[in-house]
C-alpha cells in the first residue's frame, strides 16, 4: 500500500471505558474507520469497602490499551498524524510523579538488541499507582455529601465524582494523599504517561464533571476547596477542549514519537460526536450505564448554581455547546447483575450453565412476549444522582408474570422507563428533538431494549453503528 496516499489523513481514537479499551484508526478526511480493536480490561478489583466501593486495577487498564493498539496494522500506525483520548468520566485515580521519577516505564519491542528500532509499549509502576476508584463508586453516601461545601457549579457534587472521593480521602484515608502527589482520570494518567507530562492536564469536558469547577471562568473553585481541607494543590490544569496536552514521548508500537495527543476527554460528549446526523436528534446510549442526550442551543449558557436533585446534567461538548443529558448509573449493570444472579442460582442448584447460553435465552423468551409483563421492575440497584437512596425493587407480583421472558421483559422496560422518567419525551418535543439514535452495547444487542424504547418514546428509533468513543475521540482533534 502505498504510503500517505492524498487527501488521507490518519487519527488514531482511544476509548477507557468501564469494561473495555476501545481503539480505531480514522481517515478524519472520510470519517471512515479503517482498523478498530478491542479488549476487556477485567480490570474490577475488591474494595475494602465492599459493595460501597468500586474500584479498579490501572496497569490492567493499560495493558489492554497495549494490546488493543499492538494488533492494529503495522503501516497505518506509521501513518497516525494525531491521537484523541477519551474515557469513562467522574472517576479518580493517583500517582506519585517527580521530576526524577515516573510512575511508568517503556520496555523496547524486540528486545535490547533493536535499539528501540521496533518501537516500545508503556507500562505502569505498580507500586507508584492507586486503583482507579470508577464513576460507580457509593462511598460517598448522601450523609457524608451532606458535609461537603456547595459548589460553584452548574453541576452537583455526588458520589462516585472526582473531587467527592478525594475529599473523602481527605477525612477518612489521608495516607492516600501522602503516597501520591498527582490525579486524574485514568485518561488524563494514558495521557500523562504517553507524553510523559510531569504534572497531568485535564479537559473541561472531565473537570466540570469531577464537580467543583466553574465552567464559565474555566477554574475550580479553589477558594472554596481549600477552606474545606481538599488538597486543591494536587488538582490538574484544565485545558480547552480540543487543546493538545503534549506529544508522543516515544515511539509507541510503529507510532511516530513527536505525534500530538489532545487533551482527555470524556466519553459520552465522543460518542455524541460520533454519532450526531443533525440538530434534531437525541442519542440514546445504553451500555454499562444509560444515557439519553441532546445538544443544546448555542445561545445556552449554565448558570454558576447547582439545581439540587435534578434529573437533567449539562455536559461541556464541543465548540463551547453543551449537551443535556439524563445519565443513569443502572443500564446494562442491572441486566448483567441479573444473568450473573441466575448463573449463581443454577450452581447452588448444582449445575453450570454458562452466561452466554444464559443471555442467548432470556432475549430469545422476552422477545416472544406479545406484550409488556404486567410485573413492574424498578431496576435502580446503585440508586440514581439525584435519588441516591432508591433501591431497586419489584412489584405487582402474581401467579401468572413470573415466568423468566416475563421478568426479563420487565426487567428492560424498567430500564428505559428509568430513563424516561429522567428525561420524557415531552421534553425531547419542547426541544424539536424528532428523532432517537440508539448506540452502546447493551442496546445494540438486545431487540427487547430497542422495543420498549419505541414504544416508550413513540419517536422514530434508528440503531447506528456509529457513536462509538474511541471514533469520537478521533474525530475531536482535528
Amino acid at each position: 500500500m502505498a504510503s500517505n496516499p492524498e487527501g488521507r489523513k490518519l487519527v488514531l481514537g482511544i476509548d477507557i471505558g468501564t469494561t473495555s479499551i476501545k481503539v480505531c484508526i480514522v481517515d478524519v478526511c472520510t470519517r471512515e474507520v479503517l482498523s478498530k480493536q478491542s479488549k476487556d480490561t477485567q480490570a474490577n478489583v475488591p474494595s475494602d469497602l465492599g459493595s460501597e466501593g468500586n474500584k479498579q486495577d490501572v496497569p490492567k487498564i493499560i495493558s489492554a490499551l497495549n494490546f488493543c493498539i499492538s494488533r492494529l496494522p503495522k503501516d497505518q500506525l506509521r501513518e497516525v498524524k494525531q491521537i484523541g483520548i477519551c474515557g469513562q468520566m467522574h472517576g479518580v485515580m493517583l500517582w506519585h510523579q517527580t521530576d526524577e521519577i515516573n510512575a511508568w516505564t517503556t520496555v523496547e519491542l524486540g528486545g535490547a538488541q533493536s535499539g528501540g528500532a521496533n518501537g516500545y509499549r508503556f507500562e505502569v509502576e505498580n507500586d507508584k499507582v492507586s486503583s482507579l476508584y470508577t464513576w460507580q463508586d457509593s462511598r460517598c453516601d448522601p450523609a457524608f455529601l451532606s458535609t461537603l461545601p456547595e459548589p460553584q457549579s452548574h453541576i452537583q457534587i455526588c458520589s462516585g465524582y472526582g473531587c467527592a472521593t478525594l475529599f473523602w480521602f481527605a477525612k477518612h484515608k489521608q495516607e492516600k494523599l501522602v503516597r501520591f502527589n498527582r490525579v486524574g482520570t485514568v485518561q488524563d494518567f494514558a495521557v500523562a504517561m504517553l507524553c510523559n507530562l510531569k504534572k497531568p492536564v485535564m479537559s473541561v469536558q472531565n473537570a466540570a464533571l469531577w464537580g467543583y469547577f466553574d465552567v464559565r471562568t474555566s477554574q475550580w473553585n479553589f477558594d472554596i476547596l481549600s477552606q474545606a481541607g481538599f488538597p486543591s494543590e494536587l488538582l490538574p490544569e484544565v485545558l480547552q477542549t480540543g487543546e493538545n496536552a503534549g506529544i508522543l514521548s516515544e515511539q509507541w508500537y510503529a507510532i511516530p514519537s513527536g505525534t500530538p495527543i489532545g487533551v482527555a476527554l470524556g466519553d459520552l460528549p465522543c460518542s455524541v460526536l460520533a454519532a450526531l446526523e443533525r440538530p434534531s436528534d437525541a442519542i440514546m446510549n445504553i451500555s454499562t450505564s444509560a444515557q439519553m442526550a441532546f445538544v443544546m442551543p448555542s445561545s445556552y449558557e449554565p448558570s454558576s448554581n447547582c439545581q439540587e436533585n435534578h434529573s437533567i446534567i449539562y455536559f461541556p461538548y464541543f465548540s463551547g455547546r453543551y449537551l443535556a443529558v439524563a445519565a443513569a448509573l443502572n443500564g446494562g449493570n442491572a441486566l448483567a447483575t441479573f444473568v450473573k444472579t441466575l448463573q449463581q442460582w443454577t450452581l447452588e442448584l448444582g449445575c453450570s450453565v454458562p452466561q452466554a447460553k444464559i443471555w442467548d435465552r432470556v432475549l430469545a423468551l422476552a422477545a416472544e412476549e406479545s406484550s409488556v409483563s404486567s410485573l413492574q421492575i424498578v431496576p435502580t440497584l446503585l440508586g440514581e444522582r439525584h435519588i441516591p437512596i432508591q433501591n431497586a425493587s419489584v412489584s405487582n407480583i402474581d401467579l401468572g408474570n413470573l415466568g423468566l421472558g416475563q421478568v426479563f421483559r420487565a426487567l428492560c422496560h424498567g430500564i428505559v422507563k428509568n430513563l424516561y422518567s429522567m428525561m420524557p419525551r415531552e421534553m425531547l418535543l419542547e426541544s424539536s428533538i424528532d428523532r432517537i439514535l440508539g448506540l452502546g452495547s447493551a442496546l445494540t444487542r438486545n431487540k427487547v431494549l430497542q422495543m420498549e424504547v419505541k414504544n416508550l418514546y413513540q419517536l422514530p428509533v434508528d440503531i447506528v453503528s456509529g457513536g462509538d468513543a474511541a471514533m469520537g475521540a478521533a474525530l475531536s482533534v482535528v
